[in-house]
């Protein structure tokens, strides 16, 4: 039995956020929050109780913005706080600094940002790069350093964080990743000497090696993550992979206390265990379960012990029971539409 605890699940199509309650391997929906316009993206800081969302502007002529959301864990209600504009939609965000930072990647507009919070308010920002098609950014544990991945440069840009949040580019300020791979999200090990990303085009998950004191990364190796029996060709920026039956990589998480890394395949709608060994290389996934539709977003749980997956096609989540490399499906539960988020509180 774990100890119960929240999941939370952005609906993008509907512009909302899920709350459900897990105890016992089931899910139980606690509140459903609307008013979330194109949700896509959450940063949680448990320790106060507090959500920050990315929005998209109610018309072309507004804005996107971070709303600040107080979540009640007995009810799962969030209710709005505070409200941040910001110059292009969020596709990530990511806390900082024990929740006192923000970092941001902006798919659309190109752009990573830094900005301070003050309880709970997130301030001006106080720190922009730009790189095409910005799709994460996270900071290291101890908050020294940031990285940034561009899925349209195909490169890991990577920064010192300065007390005030600035982006400090470190040397070299940027890692190539393979021309074409189109990576798109980062994990670190629980060492912080490894930086693991998915890339979405050629669905490999590559392995940095991370120097803790200067932070720079260095490519070590890669694998697939993808089911290659299923004949995926490479994808490409701007093409249609469904419609061309071609990789779609999309989320990465651990598992197995660090020798397991999860990632998600939208045009087959898999997921796969790719195995991290002692030395930090990793080797393809032995076997695939297929889920919800079109999977962008899922999360393990702390304990490792279950996996909840959304998908883009559905409204439903599915809950399953982890073991190993293998998945045992307990539970759907509806969501809402084009659910593409999914985190653990």
């Amino acid at each position: 039995m774990t100890d119960s605890r929240l999941v939370l699940v952005a609906n993008a199509g509907d512009g909302s956020l899920s709350t459900f309650r897990l105890a016992d391997g089931e899910l139980e929906r606690l509140a459903v929050t609307d008013g979330l316009k194109g949700c896509s993206t959450f940063a949680v800081d448990a320790a106060r109780d507090l959500v920050y969302a990315a929005v998209k502007g109610e018309s072309e002529a507004d804005p996107a913005g971070i709303l600040t959301l107080a979540l009640d864990r007995a009810t799962g209600r969030l209710t709005p706080q505070s409200r941040r504009d910001v110059p292009g939609s969020m596709n990530y965000l990511a806390l900082a600094r024990e929740g006192t930072g923000l970092l941001g990647a902006s798919y659309s507009g190109g752009l990573g940002l830094s900005w301070p919070i003050v309880e709970g308010v997130v301030g001006e920002p106080v720190s922009r790069v730009d790189f095409p098609n910005l799709h994460s950014v996270l900071p290291s544990d101890d908050g020294r350093f940031a990285y940034f991945v561009s899925l349209g440069a195909d490169l890991v840009a990577q920064y010192s964080l300065a007390d005030d949040l600035t982006l400090v580019p470190l040397d070299p300020e940027t890692v190539a990743a393979p021309a074409g791979s189109g990576p798109r999200h980062l994990v670190f090990n629980d060492a912080q000497d490894a930086v693991y990303v998915l890339t979405e085009f050629s669905g490999e998950v590559l392995h940095f090696t991370r120097d803790t004191e200067s932070g720079v990364l260095t490519l070590t190796d890669t694998t697939t993550a993808f089911d290659t029996t299923k004949n995926l060709g490479h994808s490409e920026f701007g093409a249609d992979p469904r419609a061309h039956h071609y990789i779609w990589g999309a989320d990465l998480h651990f598992s197995d206390g660090g020798r397991r890394l999860w990632a998600s395949e939208r045009t087959e709608s898999t997921l796969g265990a790719v195995s991290v060994a002692e030395d930090g290389s990793v080797s393809a996934p032995e076997r695939f379960t297929v889920t919800e539709p079109q999977p962008r977003g899922f999360a393990v749980s702390p304990d490792g012990a279950y996996l909840v997956a959304a998908g883009e096609r559905s409204t439903t989540v599915s809950l399953y029971a982890v073991s190993g490399d293998r998945l045992e499906l307990l539970q759907r539960a509806d969501t809402g539409a084009g659910a593409n988020w999914v985190r653990f509180v």
